[in-house]
């Protein structure tokens, strides 16, 4: 990972590889309901060793960049599915990883939320983000650039796709 064998990490070293370097974003949402969203984003952050200024300023930033800039004092409770989606990217995206590793991010969403959901994440892709998304839809899969299948734990194809299905008009 960025150039590092993980093979002979211990856990400690394992622990702090992921939280340098990778970004999870899950099915569940996984945010902290008793913390503003801003608060859940800050926890990556103090975690990675991030200052208070700095900090606050790359909250602002994600906030606006998954359009989401006024519900910084918002707990999740009150966030619709798809935004409690986006505020779940963009603390995946705090620490600026390496990699972001998407879990069925559309799974607990409708179809237009799934929709808006992979167009961030190809918004990310533009910008130079390298993300692995694991998912059960055809839909969802065509915007990759590449697609692994798995079956019972096997590799059953890979196949690079040089332009996604369904790419957004430019």
């Amino acid at each position: 990972v960025g150039g590092v064998a993980t093979t002979h990490m211990d856990d400690r070293q394992r622990t702090a590889m992921r939280r340098g370097h990778i970004g999870f974003v899950y099915q569940a949402f996984n945010l902290v309901p008793t913390l503003p969203v801003a608060d859940n984003l800050r926890l990556v952050l103090e975690l990675n060793g991030v200052d208070t200024k700095r900090a606050d300023a790359r909250i602002e930033s994600l906030l606006d960049a998954v359009g989401l800039a006024g519900r910084a004092t918002s707990y999740p409770d009150v966030l619709s599915g798809g935004e409690q989606q986006r505020i779940a990217i963009a603390r995946a995206l705090c620490h600026e990883p390496d990699v972001l590793l998407a879990d069925e991010p559309t799974g607990n969403l409708d179809s237009r939320t799934g929709q808006e959901i992979m167009a961030l994440f190809e918004d990310l892709y533009e910008q130079g983000q390298t993300l692995l998304v694991v998912t059960h839809e055809d839909d969802i899969a065509n915007h990759a650039r590449r697609s692994v299948r798995l079956r019972d734990g096997l590799i059953e194809s890979d196949t690079a796709i040089p332009q996604p299905a369904l790419a957004r008009p430019r």
